[in-house]
């Protein structure tokens, strides 16, 4: 099992209800193929450094989970085929990274 982490950006036109359900149906898919998830974060209607698609802002959301290697092309084509996905970037986390992102879900807590 790998460490992964996950954001994407989805489209800003849609509703709450359509990025909750996007959300819940790719992390379902996750979980479906034996993915342990370990942190969900929504971080928001963001302005994009440029645009995609020719939109200036999109929804970030991040997950961070352990799967095995063989599940990360699978759910990279859902995000391919799914026209709500502006942009994702899956990223292995090595043991540092793995330290920092449990640092930050502290921060994050504390803050909250």
């Amino acid at each position: 099992m790998n460490h992964y982490e996950t954001v994407f950006i989805l489209n800003p036109v849609l509703s709450e209800d359509q990025i909750k359900e996007t959300v819940k149906k790719h992390e379902d898919f996750l979980v479906s193929k034996g993915a342990k998830m370990i942190a969900k974060e929504n971080w928001g209607l963001k302005k994009l450094a440029y645009p995609i698609q020719n939109k200036k802002s999109g929804f970030y959301h991040l997950f961070e989970y352990t799967v095995a290697g063989e599940v990360i092309e699978p759910l990279e084509v859902e995000f391919r085929r799914d026209e709500r996905f502006m942009r994702y970037l899956t990223v292995k986390l090595d043991k540092h990274a793995i330290s920092w992102a449990e640092r930050r879900r502290e921060r994050n807590k504390q803050n909250a």
